[in-house]
């Protein structure tokens, strides 16, 4: 929200020595975000003066339109003179009023302006428009024509206001108070303990019967409207200097006269409000919901197709309006054009001020993709009683500028309510900011925050209207903690009883981190949204668990509505991101939850706010919810070892994404097992499944290895990705994350090597399942240490795998004949299982 400095001094009589930094502290100290203060003006220097163009020349032969022209400054330059002026705008004609600067001043930007020649002209000033003022936009990209009525030689400086600071303010979801001049400048009034001028203090007439007819089908989603009528506007009446330059500064774009004053009453009053053309509106205006499949053609152009939860405006023929979102077009206002014959401007309107439900509003908004001033503050909560008073202000001011008649008739149609009360203990905020406030400041500070309080000990409080955010007694305790000062509250540090440290789950996973970052990744945290086509993108069978998704009733993206299943996704993602702009080389990892639908759904019951809920409640609440293992997940793409002086480096490939998941199974302290697989987005040929053992029975993990082309082109990946995904719940299951330590033999190590020949689709990892079988109890380790192919020498489809063994004993020095029977036993077992033959 954007705060004119010069307009909240009209409801508070700040002292005049105060500046915008200096009401930005005092805000910010009363709980308002002011994030800048911006100084309009600042680097403004004069002369800046009204002009009167007297005569105007077409230069000929430039590539574009040139004109010379004499205007008449008056005595602003000295002599009296007129000043000649070259300018190459089209939008004045002789006999304007236009905005002069004169050599010697100074523009926004720093820019000077001196005479010089131009165009075989010398021009003595510039003829300016709204930008080279810095005055915004004001919708004729063109030269400020200032109305006939302006004097020549007037300070332009001050008829513009040109010379202003504007604060700017974030305001939070829960304070749309303050998303008008009213609430600012009642929240600067409490800081400075000053009155305020309340605009929205009207003589309001009271509703009757001669009002234009309204009917209200939705009380719910609509309690409050208002309608008023003016007839007889001025089709040649603009919007005065004055109320132009407040809407700039407050970040709009003037319109014509009777937007403008419905934007002007919205930004200072914080209720929207909507002005139709009474000669577009065919019977009674309506309220009701949407019916499924209805269209509308907003302001902006776009046709609509409406939803049944939809708030509209209607009249005989259907909807004319979006309720507090946009109109429709319909019913819009028709501005006075001279070069449009035939147009007819709107000289009667309807003023609707109506209050919408937030809730409603909000979704109608997101809905339809169309955010709008006016929803902005109704999803952030508008005053209800400030619909009438907001009313007779669009009024008066459009008679007061339009020449227009207020009609008597007046339409109120108001679904009764009662003010909002809270019963609140006087100690209550002293309890919660633990500091002694007593219950003089607290009433105090409440009445000036607008509440009605009464009561001794026990405080019975009724909420103003326009802070709807106040609900409970926690809420009245922060606007007295806020306006007694955040900064007066002691600083204590909370004191942890001894002894609690991370759970054994968070320092596995702590582990796992660290051991993979020194494994050379780095981890990316993402979002856990997916959409349901990364599914098909990924490979994945019609039938697979994965793509059972638990979705998100209202989810921050339309195009990602479901909980992921899976890692890959997310991390898939950063590795494209990353790819593109220019990362090549990438090692990316992630641990994080994923999310399984139960079989049976559940509804969560409410939890008890009075009490600490019972373990029952608890797993209850559990029950309810989908499960969520923590999964640990890593891609890789580019190379895995640098070239450099030291040698060639090499590519990632199939093996450094097993070599990651052995290394989270060394950390959670699982032996893990690795075999072919088959899976979704990996190659067939280059995939390990991954598995342990659970209660004696063999169990997929997770898998690893290079990812299939056909996902890799889908997903727009780099060649070669390789990918891992592993389920950290059951690896934390059968783990034993007891540090051991390593048993040191006195004895000597026996090694024996051995090359088996075998057939090329027989997985290394069935050999040497088989060697490790075959071996016994003396073999140490086993290590796969060369794999070679050659048809000439081997045979068609055969390769060799040359194995190191290493055999010991605990209490003897092993003899030749041991090492080498149990190397034999070795071999006989890989034959005899995987038909394996001796090498040579």
């Amino acid at each position: 929200m954007r705060v004119p400095l010069s307009w909240l001094r009209e409801y508070v009589d700040l002292p005049a020595t105060e500046t915008g930094r200096d009401v930005q502290a005092k805000l910010i100290s009363a709980g308002l975000e002011v994030e800048t203060v911006e100084h309009l003006g600042a680097d403004l220097k004069g002369p800046l003066v009204v002009g009167q163009v007297l005569t105007i020349e077409e230069l000929e032969g430039f590539k574009k339109p040139i004109r010379f022209c004499t205007v008449d400054v008056g005595q602003a330059n000295g002599t009296g003179e007129p000043q000649e002026i070259v300018c190459g705008a089209r939008n004045f004609s002789v006999g304007d009023k236009v905005v002069v600067v004169l050599p010697g001043a100074t523009l926004p930007g720093g820019f000077s302006i001196s005479a010089r020649k131009t165009y075989g002209k010398v021009s003595h000033g510039m003829i300016c428009s709204s930008d080279e003022l810095g005055m915004g936009d004001d919708g004729t990209h063109g030269i400020i024509v200032l109305p006939p009525e302006t004097e020549v030689g007037k300070d332009a400086v001050e008829l513009l206001e040109l010379v202003d600071e504007v604060l700017d303010i974030a305001v939070t979801a829960n304070r749309g108070d303050c998303l008008s001049i009213r609430g600012v400048a009642r929240e600067t009034a409490i800081a400075y303990g000053l009155p305020l001028r309340d605009p929205a203090l009207l003589d309001v007439p009271g509703p009757n019967a001669f009002g234009y007819p309204v009917k209200v089908s939705d009380p719910a989603g609509c309690d409050r409207f208002t309608a008023r009528t003016v007839t007889g506007l001025s089709p040649e009446a603009r919007s005065p200097i004055w109320l132009q330059r407040r809407l700039q500064k407050v970040g709009m774009r003037p319109i014509s006269l009777a937007v403008d004053v419905t934007n002007y009453v919205m930004m200072e009053l914080g209720q929207p409000l909507h002005a139709y053309d009474r000669h577009q509106v065919q019977g009674t205006i309506g309220v009701r919901r949407a019916q499924e499949g209805e269209k509308i053609v907003t302001l902006d152009g776009v046709e609509r197709k409406l939803h049944a939860e939809d708030l509209v405006i209607t009249d005989d023929r259907g909807p004319i309006g979006l309720a507090g979102v946009m109109g429709g077009a319909d019913t819009e206002i028709a501005d006075h054009d001279p070069a449009e014959e035939g147009a007819a401007a709107t000289t009667d309107v309807i003023i609707e001020a109506a209050h919408f439900d937030q809730v409603s509003v909000a979704r109608t908004a997101r809905r339809h993709k169309l955010s709008s001033e006016a929803s902005r503050r109704f999803e952030r909560g508008v005053d209800p009683q400030a619909a009438s008073a907001a009313a007779q202000r669009t009024v008066d001011l459009l008679v007061l500028l339009a020449g227009g008649t207020a009609e008597a008739g007046v339409t109120e149609v108001i679904a009764p309510s009662a003010p909002h009360t809270i019963t609140l203990a006087a100690d209550h905020p002293d309890k919660v900011a633990g500091v002694t406030y007593g219950r003089e400041t607290v009433v105090r500070r409440l009445q000036e925050v607008g509440c009605d309080v009464y009561g001794q000990d026990e405080l019975i409080v009724t909420v103003p209207s326009w802070r709807p955010d106040l609900t409970d007694p926690n809420d009245l305790a922060e606007e007295v903690i806020r306006l007694e000062g955040y900064e007066n509250l002691p600083s204590t540090l909370p004191r942890p009883p001894a002894g609690r440290g991370l759970t054994g789950r968070q320092r596995l996973h702590r582990r796992i981190g660290r051991a993979l970052a020194g494994a050379g990744y780095v981890e990316a945290l993402n979002y856990p949204f997916v959409s349901e086509q990364v599914f098909d993108q990924l490979g994945l069978e019609a039938d697979d668990p994965a793509r059972r998704v638990v979705k998100l009733v209202n989810p921050l993206s339309d195009e990602e509505p479901a909980l992921r299943t899976s890692l890959l996704p997310g991390l898939l993602a950063a590795l494209r991101r990353n790819d593109g702009r220019g990362s090549h080389d990438l090692a990316l990892f992630e641990t994080g939850l994923v999310f399984q639908p139960r079989d049976a759904a559940r509804v969560a019951a409410n939890l008890p706010v009075d009490r600490r809920p019972s373990p029952d409640d608890f797993a209850a609440l559990n029950a309810a919810l989908p499960d969520q293992p923590r999964h640990v997940a890593v891609v890789l793409a580019g190379a895995r070892e640098q070239a450099g002086w030291w040698g060639k480096g090499r590519p990632a490939d199939w093996a450094d994404a097993v070599e990651a998941a052995r290394t989270v199974a060394r950390e959670a302290g699982a032996e893990l097992g690795t075999r072919k697989g088959q899976y979704g987005p990996w190659h067939p040929g280059r995939c390990a499944e991954l598995t342990v053992t659970v209660d004696g029975a063999e169990r997929v993990v997770g898998h690893a290895g290079e990812l299939h082309p056909r996902v890799l082109k889908t997903l727009g990946l780099p060649a070669r990705a390789c990918a891992m995904e592993l389920d950290l719940d059951v690896l934390e299951r059968v783990g034993d994350t007891v540090p051991q330590a390593p048993s040191i033999s006195t004895f000597p190590v026996a090694t024996q090597d051995v090359a088996l020949v075998v057939d090329a689709y027989v997985p290394a990892a069935d050999v040497e399942a088989a060697l490790r079988e075959g071996a016994g109890e003396l073999l140490e380790s086993i290590r796969l240490f060369d794999v070679y192919e050659n048809a000439e020498q081997l045979g068609e489809g055969r390769k060799s795998l040359a194995y190191a063994l290493r055999f010991r004993a605990d209490d003897r020095t092993l003899t030749v004949d041991e090492a080498s029977a149990a190397r034999e036993a070795a071999v006989a077992l890989a034959t005899d299982r995987t038909g394996a033959v001796l090498r040579g």
